[in-house]
């Protein structure tokens, strides 16, 4: 590899010993420059978004935030390689949409091959196609646990059974959640896809319902009823929306 451009990175794994491999593997490439080691998913978002590396080498299954949620909260992703104990399924998807992978346990020769493509990835100046990455991996839990929301340096995390509704703004969620709102970067139609459809129901092109947080549905017009949540609040209920939830109430 050449040695001309300094390369910015970042470990990421919850095992010391895994870190202290890698960082004794990396000395020997100079125009590596290790920024930080990240124990945690946590660490991870804080350290890439304040020191903004070129590289991260990023373990998968981390407890608190695994790595695909890691990349989730990253505005502006980097070069990722991941170091994944995970099986060949996996694998093969990260052949097609990542920069490289390292399945564990891997040699210093399988560590520069990674970094050669690495290297050819910036060069490239090629973004990180997280969403593609994430679903082909078929990592992402399906139906959703918990949501991720980004609040400037902090992280909530917010499980799916606390949503009491969820709210399109534009290309935004506002996410309705223990009498506080949550705002998220992400468009309704993809929570709509990945939440459980027996629990959560897009009943208006602005709102999917929490089923369970449903007092009762009035009439509200001709063609629509209002939802009356438990805790008050009134939502429309369009005329689709009312067909797909008479068979759930």
């Amino acid at each position: 590899m050449s040695s001309k451009h300094i390369i910015r990175t970042i470990i990421v794994d919850d095992e010391e010993p895994a870190r202290l491999v890698l960082r004794e593997f990396l000395t020997e490439h100079k125009e590596i420059e290790i920024l930080a080691d990240c124990a945690n998913g946590f660490d991870a978002v804080k350290a890439i978004s304040d020191l903004h590396p070129d590289l991260v080498i990023l373990d998968i299954q981390m407890p608190k935030l695994n790595g695909f949620e890691v990349l989730e909260l990253l505005e502006h992703p980097p070069a990722i390689i991941f170091a994944t104990a995970y099986n060949q399924y996996a694998v093969k998807a990260f052949e097609v949409h990542a920069v490289d992978y390292l399945l564990k346990p891997f040699s210093k020769d399988r560590l520069s091959e990674a970094l050669e493509h690495a290297e050819g990835h910036l060069r490239k100046r090629k973004s990180v196609p997280v969403q593609e990455l994430v679903s082909a991996a078929g990592m992402k839990v399906s139906p959703l646990e918990r949501i991720l929301v980004k609040d400037g340096s902090k992280v909530h995390i917010i499980p799916v059974d606390k949503i009491d509704y969820i709210e399109a703004q534009d290309d935004y969620v506002a996410i309705k959640s223990e009498s506080k709102s949550h705002l998220k970067q992400e468009r309704i139609s993809n929570l709509e896809k990945n939440l459980d459809s027996t629990k959560f129901v897009r009943v208006h092109r602005s709102y999917i319902i929490n089923i369970e947080r449903i007092a009762r549905i009035e009439l509200y017009a001709k063609d629509s009823r209002m939802a009356i949540l438990k805790d008050g609040t009134k939502l429309l209920i369009s005329r689709v929306g009312y067909n797909k939830l008479k068979g759930l109430l």
